[in-house]
């Protein structure tokens, strides 16, 4: 089992947390991303580095929802951000 380092890209990437949430502007394609509270836990802890289980294990951790639910959740976040080019691995 690969313990793969998740982390967001720190060029052209500015973000705030507010009220639980987190909204973001990707510079380089002029848009704007919001997240729910869920999200706001997972892309804070991306700014720092995650790895896929650790992320999964917080969303447990704040929402008490089931690991095999948050694994699910964690792959379709991580999938988002992906594809919108925020993620270095």
């Amino acid at each position: 089992m690969t313990l793969e380092l998740f982390r967001l890209r720190t060029e052209d990437l500015h973000w705030r947390e507010i009220d639980g949430e987190v909204i973001a502007l990707e510079a380089r394609g002029s848009r704007y991303i919001a997240s729910n509270p869920a999200g706001a836990v997972l892309w804070q802890e991306l700014a720092e580095g995650a790895t896929r289980t650790g992320l999964a294990e917080s969303l447990v951790g704040a929402f008490g929802i089931a690991p095999d639910r948050a694994l699910d959740d964690v792959d379709a976040f991580l999938a988002d951000l992906t594809a919108r080019g925020l993620i270095e691995s």
